[in-house]
């Protein structure tokens, strides 16, 4: 693999300012230890895993590693716009601009393919070494070693689990057993001297063998600590991930109910209340998030700075994300997920890429200055932006920072409990069990609707209609729709969802996944330059 030698970070490390600029933000460990010690006892092991539990959010502090893709921060995000779910209004300062142009990720020189690639081989690199630590040892079994085993083997399949499903063709799309996968690595160490991509199928077989290992450490382990760590719920959901992305529909449902399980849906209060912690006493739908420590924020690489519109950075204040005309649309009155967008906001910005923005003269749904400027200025006033901030129509305020109008850290959600009504909800009905699917839609679906009838959808699919426009809807900004759409095998069309074409460009219109392999991410070509056991051919 890439060439890095492995950081064990000590649990706490620092933000170090260079500069004012957004630009100039870093992360620095305040110490590393050597591997040796790291891996001495099951107290230093759970300090490594600490170490991954940050990566998840936080700016990389790998050394050769671009530090501008803080982990999950970013890549949610990042595939809600390159899966056309999150719109952007403008091009704002930059960020994601070539991501939703479908620049990036075919490019295999780019920063976000590098990072990952690179990021996702530390995580597994990270559990190799543990995992084959405490088999080589004579380390006593006890429920905290059990925890720790647990998660090494759950991360090395979650990160196994997005790679081969980003640098590689969909299973149930492709022909997996021969389809070229990703390098499916075991030895403990680093550096890595490669290996070779193997088949999909391969991985899927790897994936399958550690999430069932990190279930039974875990039934057997002590209890996690907080949402930040993998806990047995949130194994079974990883598993019913895995299982949905290769059509194992009788396994997707079995993990995801057995995921969710004391994790009640969201109230409406709580809904609404702006998705901006990972404690499950506040939000009780949270199964695994990023608690984020405040000396060990991003900031301007936050998960929020890319998706709140209240955050006071310049990528906000120019370019309030959009929910798809033809999806909010959709929305009964009755439902109060209506909130989480603002459909009438006014087109502030003259730089709107709609070529609708900068006054009531050229916002559609306004013919006078007082109602224009009063508009604007009651959404300002409500969600606590800065008179720097725009607005625009269908803007999103379901993302809703605690200290709206500040930089401030905010918490990652990896994954919910209405994730997993929706994933047993889909895998019922591709088993064509009509009462088990409409029983399980009815679980979301009457928690958001207060008009919710199951019974209106009666046919596998109606039923897949609405539970794809479901997730969508409830899981948007989330990180799903570019894997749901392969998934799916649906591709882009953003002629009616308010998306400019100009801003958009080759990201506009795209066909379906199997017959468009610019859906499967390059290669970092500094990966095929190093990798003995890859050349040129292994490009996507």
């Amino acid at each position: 693999m890439i060439r890095n030698k492995i950081l064990l970070l000590l649990a706490i490390s620092m933000v170090v300012f260079v500069g004012c600029s957004e630009d100039y933000l870093e992360t620095t460990p305040t110490d590393s230890i050597s591997e040796e010690d790291a891996l001495s006892s099951t107290e230093n092991m759970d300090l490594v895993l600490n170490g991954l539990h940050r990566m998840m959010y936080a700016q990389n502090v790998l050394e050769g590693a671009e530090s501008s893709r803080s982990g999950e921060s970013y890549f949610i995000p990042s595939f809600d716009a390159i899966g056309g779910n999150a719109i952007h209004s403008s091009p704002g300062n930059g960020w994601m601009t070539s991501d939703l142009k479908w620049t990036t990720h075919t490019n295999a020189s780019s920063t976000t393919n590098f990072n990952l690639w690179f990021q996702r081989y530390h995580f597994v690199e990270t559990a190799n070494t543990i995992i084959n630590k405490v088999a080589a040892s004579d380390f006593v079994e006890t429920e905290d070693l059990n925890k720790v085993l647990g998660q090494s083997y759950a991360y090395r399949a979650w990160a196994y689990l997005r790679l081969v499903t980003t640098f590689s063709k969909g299973y149930i799309i492709g022909n997996p057993s021969t389809d070229p996968g990703v390098p499916v690595l075991l030895e403990a160490g680093a550096p890595y001297e490669g290996g070779p991509r193997g088949t999909v199928e391969a991985v899927y077989t790897q994936m399958e063998s550690d999430i069932d290992a990190a279930i039974t450490y875990l039934q057997n382990g002590s209890p996690a600590d907080n949402n930040s760590n993998i806990s047995l719920n949130a194994a079974y959901g990883i598993k019913a991930r895995i299982a949905l992305s290769k059509g194992d529909w009788a396994t997707a449902a079995e993990s995801a109910a057995l995921a969710r399980e004391g994790y009640p849906i969201l109230t409406e209060a709580q809904w609404l209340s702006g998705f901006n912690s990972a404690d499950s006493d506040i939000l009780p739908e949270v199964i695994w998030g990023g608690t984020v420590i405040d000396t060990e924020t991003n900031y301007y690489q936050s998960y929020f700075y890319f998706i709140a519109f209240s955050f006071n950075g310049s990528l906000n204040r120019s370019n309030p994300k959009l929910i798809s005309k033809e999806l909010y649309d959709r929305l009964p009155a009755t439902d109060y997920r209506t909130q989480g967008w603002l459909p009438l906001a006014p087109n502030t910005n003259s730089a709107a890429s709609n070529d609708q923005g900068g006054s009531y003269e050229t916002d559609p749904n306004y013919d006078n200055k007082a109602d224009f400027d009063a508009a604007w200025e009651d959404i300002i006033e409500t969600y606590g932006a800065t008179t720097g901030h725009n607005t625009h129509p269908y803007m999103n305020v379901k993302f809703k920072p605690k200290n709206p109008g500040s930089i401030d850290p905010d918490d990652v959600i990896y994954m919910r409990s209405s994730e997993m009504v929706l994933i047993e909800a889909e895998a019922k009905a591709m088993l064509n069990d009509i009462p088990g699917a409409q029983d399980a839609l009815d679980i979301l679906g009457s928690a958001r609707d207060s008009a919710f009838d199951k019974t209106a959808f009666t046919t596998q699919n109606a039923l897949m209609d609405q539970i794809k426009w479901q997730r969508r809807v409830e899981l948007w900004g989330e990180g799903f729709s570019y894997h749901d759409n392969i998934r799916w095998d649906e591709g882009i069309d953003q002629t009616n969802s308010g998306a400019s074409s100009t801003l958009y460009q080759a990201g506009f219109i795209q066909a379906k996944p199997s017959v468009n392999d610019d859906w499967i991410f390059k290669i970092p070509q500094s990966e095929i330059d190093a990798n003995p056991y890859m050349t040129d051919a292994d490009q996507n």
